[in-house]
């Protein structure tokens, strides 16, 4: 007996709430990607300062937090909006037809607004200067290899679980971050919008500009490939 068929527009902990206007949506998208930004950069300030020079601890610091951020996030946006905070995702539920592009545009641009309100609120909380770019350079065929698969992992999490374990979707994609932040070389972005704030901080997480179109399109490719590949491989009664 094959599970009922899950949206993955709404990959959300519980059923997302059937009357959210598009407005309480975008709120939920904006707030959480704003709050998914200050984790990542505060964590990573905080830990860089407090690890004495060893990027492994201050890795860790930064992992485990953003790792718990998400579950949390999920948990509390998901029955509002989907808890996408990710053009990525966004991208994959238009092109899977579960999402309006009028309002698959509307996110995407929340979104990058809620990132960039996160890494100034970051800076704030840590009294670093508002206004940065990070001179940290992600470059070479092993980052783009990175987040290619950083980002189709992501996706297959998002995919598998909002089809055969819809409540474990927070705890799934928390756990993928965590583990992907050391797989990967490129401590796994796996996020347009992140990515593109992250050229704002000069600071542990951050990403020099140059660095980023790069990842820009290697995100994109790898949120395509997957959303065909499971779309195909946990389709409903598939051909043997």
């Amino acid at each position: 007996m094959t599970p009922p068929q899950r949206n993955f527009a709404m990959h959300a902990a519980v059923s997302p709430i059937a009357d959210a206007t598009l407005a309480r949506r975008l709120a939920a998208e904006g707030l959480g990607t704003m709050a998914l930004l200050a984790i990542v950069i505060g964590s990573g300030i905080m830990g860089e300062r407090l690890a004495g020079g060893n990027i492994a601890i201050a890795l860790m610091g930064n992992t485990l937090a953003t790792g718990a951020g998400l579950v949390v996030l999920i948990t509390i946006f998901g029955p509002v909006s989907g808890a996408h905070f990710n053009p990525a995702v966004t991208l994959v539920a238009s092109l899977r037809r579960e999402l309006p592009w009028r309002v698959a545009c509307a996110y995407v641009a929340t979104q990058l607004i809620g990132a960039f309100l996160g890494v100034w609120l970051a800076h704030a909380m840590f009294a670093e200067p508002l206004l940065q770019v990070s001179g940290k350079l992600r470059d070479g065929p092993g980052q783009a290899l990175s987040e290619f698969v950083a980002t189709f992992g992501l996706i297959a999490a998002i995919c598998g679980a909002a089809r055969l374990r819809p409540q474990a979707v927070p705890s799934i994609v928390g756990l993928y971050i965590v583990s992907a932040y050391w797989f990967t070389a490129s401590t796994s972005f796996a996020n347009p919008a992140v990515t593109l704030a992250r050229s704002l901080s000069d600071s542990f997480a951050g990403i020099a500009p140059g660095s980023v179109p790069v990842f820009l399109a290697v995100q994109l490719a790898g949120a395509a490939a997957a959303s065909m590949v499971f779309h195909w491989l946990l389709q409903e009664n598939a051909a043997p």
